[in-house]
């Protein structure tokens, strides 16, 4: 029910694209003003999650652990796994940030005939989610030379070096295949395996066909004749974008250019208050941007109110009587009772 949803959610998104592509008096809406506002809804969103995250309060260390905290000289501590410096949390959110190394070392429970229940690798994922993760970042910075004149230099070398296998004309990018697999095997792997689909819900699935529509747009209007574009055009609109132009959309870019839009602008109104935030929390998360010096520093916590202290010797002094009463022995016996 819930692929269905979420598909459903995604085919009027695309079916509002196709309808601005066919309706001349909806682009100007879809190419100026609705990126615009989907811009602005993105970075307001993004940095009001950020916001919250920093001013949350965290009263104590909670560094999650995999190995020996610094304690003895002559035990080596585990400086990544258990950082104790702040050099040591640089290094394991790097890892974290750019390999996803809690990932590459995730492990998968099957339950087999006995029953028994035996723990194995689930590479495959790590695999995916890095083929995904870096390829968006490259396909994004490729796209700098749509918003940008003259065009970067990283923008070109980028765009040489993921086309260096020269297929086709125009030359068919590594990172187009890598993304559209990456996502082709994290949509399937939803569907078919039985446990990740029981906890799946529309909001794990309508982001993946977002972006998975996105990629597909972008590679049609490459590479496919019939859904070819004018690149002049689409430049045109994204440098007016960059310059808050409000100068009238060029006609005649096709359907499908607007279908690419709608599913970008899409996406900017819905990462901020998504799953999809994760990219940012990553960064703001206690339990990994935190050094754990519990050992050999004292944490106090500064949300702490003043109260009032109750010694022992006033509490005896306020039950004298009834301690006396009960047989309970008294650290200060009156000099009667002495």
């Amino acid at each position: 029910m819930s692929v269905i949803v979420a598909f459903l959610l995604f085919a009027f998104v695309v079916g509002v694209g196709f309808l601005a592509g066919m309706v001349p008096g909806l682009q100007p809406v879809f190419g100026k003003f609705l990126p615009w506002l989907a811009f602005f809804v993105f970075v307001g969103g993004v940095v009001w999650r950020i916001w919250k995250w920093a001013s949350s309060p965290v009263p104590f260390r909670i560094p999650s652990t995999c190995g020996q905290n610094k304690s003895l000289d002559w035990i080596k501590p585990a400086r990544l796994d258990n950082p104790t410096t702040t050099l040591g949390v640089i290094g394991r959110m790097l890892l974290e940030v750019l390999f996803f190394r809690s990932l590459f070392r995730n492990t998968k429970a099957e339950v087999h005939d006995g029953p028994h229940v035996a723990y194995g690798s689930s590479k495959w994922l790590w695999v995916g989610a890095m083929a995904f993760h870096w390829s968006l970042l490259i396909i994004f910075m490729r796209h700098f030379r749509f918003f940008m004149e003259p065009v970067p230099f990283f923008a070109t070398g980028i765009a040489s070096l993921d086309g260096f296998m020269q297929i086709g004309i125009p030359e068919l990018y590594v990172t187009n295949i890598l993304i559209v697999g990456a996502l082709s095997y994290l949509l399937i792997r939803r569907l078919l395996n039985p446990q990740v689909r029981y906890i799946s819900l529309p909001a794990d699935y309508f982001p993946l066909m977002l972006i998975l529509g996105i990629v597909l747009t972008g590679i049609m209007m490459r590479h496919f004749s019939w859904f070819r574009v004018d690149l002049i055009k689409v430049k045109q609109v994204a440098m007016g974008f960059i310059a808050f132009d409000t100068v009238a959309v060029p006609k005649g870019i096709g359907a499908i250019f607007w279908v690419h839009i709608t599913l970008i602008c899409t996406l900017l109104f819905y990462f901020p208050f998504s799953k999809l935030m994760h990219a940012g929390g990553v960064f703001m998360s206690p339990t990994r941007n935190l050094a754990n010096n519990n050992r050999f520093k004292r944490h106090v916590n500064p949300w702490n109110p003043e109260v009032e202290v109750h010694e022992y010797e006033h509490w005896e002094h306020m039950y004298h009587d009834k301690m006396v009463a009960c047989g309970l022995p008294l650290d200060k016996p009156t000099d009667e009772e002495a």
